[in-house]
């Protein structure tokens, strides 16, 4: 399933750089990942579902429903992140971005490129302070639950994180180039 490009005019640039195919078919990469966190919402619906009717029905409850779910929660969001911020459905206010766009587009292109150059740092910063904690919990063998009743190992979800922030700073990466070739073309055009 692709999503189309935006509508524009032959020899205009793009009213921004969202739903744009980024360089080199990365948005096949950020779709993937975003697929399975909807495949995993689906399984965490199903394991919920036969928790519930398994409390309900048979009196036994499916062990590690509430650990799993609290490690799936975080995992999904890492997941599906990257094609949330390449589809332009990362939450924001931009009522100031709107006006420049119909006013002044180029520097709205260059405020936009800023502001994915930003993301793409702290996306950085937060991929380094994750890495000690991925690396310590394989080290200790961390896990969730209880010994003898449920346990599961807490570095997986750590390492899906880590792919989830690797995808997301390359995205806000290639964002930003699309947002500072669309400035330079509308520069170009103003021109």
């Amino acid at each position: 399933m692709t999503t189309p490009a935006p509508s524009v005019a032959p020899g205009a640039a793009p009213p921004d750089s969202y739903g744009l195919p980024l360089p080199g078919g990365f948005q096949r990469l950020t779709r993937l990942l975003n697929a399975i966190g909807t495949l995993w919402i689906v399984a965490l619906m199903l394991l919920i579902n036969s928790d519930v009717l398994g409390r309900e029905l048979l009196d036994t409850p499916v062990r590690g429903v509430t650990e799993l779910v609290s490690l799936s929660i975080v995992g999904i969001v890492f997941l599906q992140l990257a094609d949330t911020l390449a589809s332009g459905r990362m939450t924001r206010a931009d009522v100031l971005l709107d006006r420049l766009k119909r006013t002044t587009p180029a520097l709205a292109a260059l405020l936009q490129a800023l502001f994915h150059l930003v993301g793409t740092l702290l996306m950085g910063v937060i991929l380094w302070a994750a890495w000690a904690p991925l690396v310590e919990s394989i080290r200790i063998q961390e896990y969730v639950g209880a010994l003898g009743d449920f346990t599961a190992p807490v570095w997986p979800v750590r390492l899906i994180m880590l792919i989830g922030m690797v995808t997301t700073l390359v995205t806000f990466a290639l964002l930003a180039w699309l947002d500072l070739r669309r400035a330079r073309a509308l520069r170009g055009a103003r021109t």
